[in-house]
C-alpha cells in the first residue's frame, strides 16, 4: 500500500514538529529548507571560540518537546536532556535595586518584599491568579483551533464564558498590574511579559498575564547542550522516523489545482524554479504566513485583512565575547529602562528605539562553560526594537550600541566596551532575510488589542484543501511553546 506523502516548507521548530507528527501518523515526509541548517530562529553559531544560541533563549513548557518523542514512541531522555533553573532572572533597576527572581514562588515573593516593600502575599495572589487564567484560557485559546465550531461548544469554552470577567480581556496588562501592585518596579517587572509575544503592556489585554504562570508555577529550564539542542534533538528524532530534510532548497511555489494543494515547486541551484513539481498529498507551510501567500501562492487571493494586521516588535542583538566574568549575572538578566511607557511608545508609535532601552543579557556559559573561553562569557545582548518599516537601521544600530554600553557600564560599574573580544550583530533586516519573517517581526502579528488572538491566521486553509500553516505567524502565536502547539493543532486537522 502506498503511504501518503507530506511536504513541510521550512525547518523551523514548528516545521520540524509538524514533520514528526505527520511521520508518526505514517506519512512519508520531506522538509524543504532554504538555509543550510535547520531551526530557523532557533539556530546557533560560533565566533572566535564563543558559541551563541542565535535566537530564542528562554525554555519553558518542556513537556511540549517531550510530547513529540512520546508521540513517536521514543524515550525523550535518549535524545534530549535539560534541567530546571533555580533562578529565573536577575532584574536590575537604575535606582540600584537588584531583584533575584527565584524559581521557587515563595522565595521570589519574599525577595520582592525584601527589595521593594511590596507584600509577598500580593505576589503570591498574583501568581495564583495567573495560574487560574492559564487553566481557563489554555484549553480554549492555545490548544485548539479558534476557527473550528467545536472549539466554542465544549466544557473548556463554557468555563471560559463563565469566568470571562476574571480573565481581564477588557483591561490592559498594565492596568491590571497597576491595580494589583503599588510599587512601580514590580509593575514594570510583570509588564515585561508583554515582550514575550512582541507586544506592548499598555495595549495588550490583561489575559496576557497568564505568561508569568509558565515561569513561576511551572518553571524555566535550560537544555544541557544549549537551546540549539532542542532543534538538533528533534531533527534526530525526525530522521529516525524517516523524515527527509532537503537543505539549501528554497520552495518557489505551492502548486494548487482545483483549489487543492497538490505539491511544491522547488528552486534549482541559482534560483531558477523547476518546471515540474513534486507531488504531495499534504503541504504544510512553516514559512511566515505573509510570505507564504505573497511568494508561494501567486494565483491565490490572500486574506488581506489578516495579513495586514500590525506586526509584533523585532529585536536588535549584539553577540559579544566578553573577556571577564561577571559574578552578579546569571543565565537571564534584565536591566530596566527608567521610563517603560516611553520605551514602548518609541517601539509601537514612533517606530524607533528609546535612548534608554531595557537591555536583556543571556549568558549560556553560566550553565555551559564551554560556550566561552576560560575566564570569559558569551553575552547575547538584546533590546526590543520595532519591526522593519524602512528605518535607518545603520544609524539606529550604532546609536543603540552606544546607549547600551553606557547603560551597562553605569549599572555594572565596569567599562564594558574594552572587554568586547568579538561581536556579531542581528537586526530586523537580517532577521527578515534569514527567516522570511515579514518585516523581521519575531512573533508575527502583535497582540496589542483584545481581538488579536482571533485574527491570527487559521492552521488550516479554508480556501485550499490539504494546505496547512504552522509557526509563530499563525494561531496560537509566537515563541517555542506556541509554535509547537501550532504544529499539534495543524496536524490534528489533517485527514488521513
Amino acid at each position: 500500500m502506498n503511504r501518503k506523502t507530506a511536504a513541510v516548507i521550512g525547518a523551523g521548530i514548528a516545521g520540524i514538529a509538524a514533520a514528526i507528527r505527520l511521520a508518526a501518523r505514517g506519512y512519508r515526509v520531506s522538509v524543504f529548507e532554504a538555509n543550510a541548517f535547520p531551526g530557523g530562529k532557533l539556530s546557533e553559531f560560533e565566533l572566535n571560540g564563543y558559541r551563541f544560541d542565535a535566537g530564542p533563549s528562554l525554555f519553558t513548557m518542556p513537556q511540549l518537546v517531550e510530547d513529540l518523542f512520546i508521540v513517536a514512541g521514543k524515550n525523550p531522555a535518549d535524545y534530549f536532556t535539560y534541567g530546571k533553573l533555580p533562578v529565573i532572572c536577575e532584574y536590575f533597576y537604575e535606582d540600584g535595586t537588584h531583584v533575584r527572581a527565584y524559581a521557587d514562588a515563595d522565595a521570589f515573593a519574599e525577595e520582592i518584599e525584601k527589595k521593594t516593600g511590596q507584600s509577598k502575599d500580593s505576589v503570591k495572589a498574583y501568581l495564583r491568579n495567573s495560574a487560574f487564567k492559564y487553566k481557563v484560557a489554555a484549553g480554549l485559546f492555545l490548544q485548539r483551533s479558534l476557527h473550528s465550531p467545536g472549539t466554542w461548544l465544549n466544557a473548556d469554552a463554557l468555563r471560559g464564558y463563565w469566568h470571562l470577567p476574571r480573565l481581564d480581556v477588557f483591561k490592559t496588562m498594565n492596568e491590571v498590574n497597576e491595580a494589583h501592585f503599588q510599587d512601580p518596579r514590580v509593575v514594570q517587572l510583570f509588564n515585561r511579559y508583554a515582550t514575550y509575544n512582541g507586544s506592548d503592556p499598555y495595549q495588550t489585554p490583561g489575559i496576557m498575564n497568564i505568561i508569568p504562570h509558565l515561569e513561576y508555577n511551572i518553571g524555566a529550564f535550560f537544555p544541557m547542550r544549549g537551546m540549539y539542542d532542542i532543534t538538533q534533538s528533534l531533527v534526530r528524532l525526525a530522521e529516525d522516523l524517516g523524515v527527509v530534510f532537503c537543505y539549501n532548497t528554497r520552495v518557489a511555489e505551492i502548486v494548487v489545482l482545483n483549489r487543492k494543494a497538490v505539491g511544491i515547486r522547488p528552486e534549482k541551484t541559482g534560483g531558477r524554479a523547476m518546471t515540474a513539481y513534486e507531488s504531495f498529498d499534504v503541504v504544510v507551510s512553516n514559512m511566515d504566513v505573509v510570505s507564504t501567500y505573497r511568494k508561494l501562492l501567486p494565483g491565490v487571493k490572500a486574506p488581506s485583512r489578516i495579513l495586514e494586521q500590525p506586526k509584533s516588535s523585532s529585536a536588535l542583538i549584539f553577540y559579544w565575547g566578553i573577556r571577564k566574568p561577571f559574578f552578579e549575572l546569571d543565565l537571564h538578566n534584565i536591566f530596566f529602562s527608567r521610563d517603560y511607557r516611553e520605551e514602548f511608545a518609541c517601539l509601537f508609535e514612533k517606530k524607533t528605539v528609546s535612548s534608554d532601552p531595557t537591555v536583556y543579557i543571556n549568558i549560556t556559559s553560566k550553565y555551559k562553560p564551554d560556550d566561552a573561553p576560560p575566564g570569559c562569557e558569551n553575552w547575547f545582548t538584546m533590546i526590543n526594537v520595532p519591526n522593519n518599516s524602512g528605518q535607518d537601521w545603520d544609524g539606529i544600530v550604532n546609536e543603540a550600541r552606544r546607549h547600551i554600553l553606557q547603560k551597562l557600564s553605569r549599572m555594572l560599574k565596569t567599562d564594558i566596551a574594552p572587554l568586547i573580544a568579538c561581536e556579531h550583530v542581528l537586526d530586523p533586516r537580517s532577521i527578515e532575510a534569514r527567516t522570511s519573517s515579514s518585516q523581521g517581526a519575531l512573533y508575527g502579528t502583535s497582540s496589542n488589542n483584545r481581538y488579536a488572538a482571533f485574527l491570527r491566521h487559521n492552521n488550516k486553509s479554508r480556501r485550499i484543501k490539504n494546505l496547512y500553516f504552522v509557526g509563530g505567524s499563525v494561531h496560537p502565536g509566537g515563541g517555542i511553546p506556541l509554535s509547537l502547539l501550532s504544529a499539534k493543532i495543524a496536524v490534528g486537522m489533517v485527514n488521513n
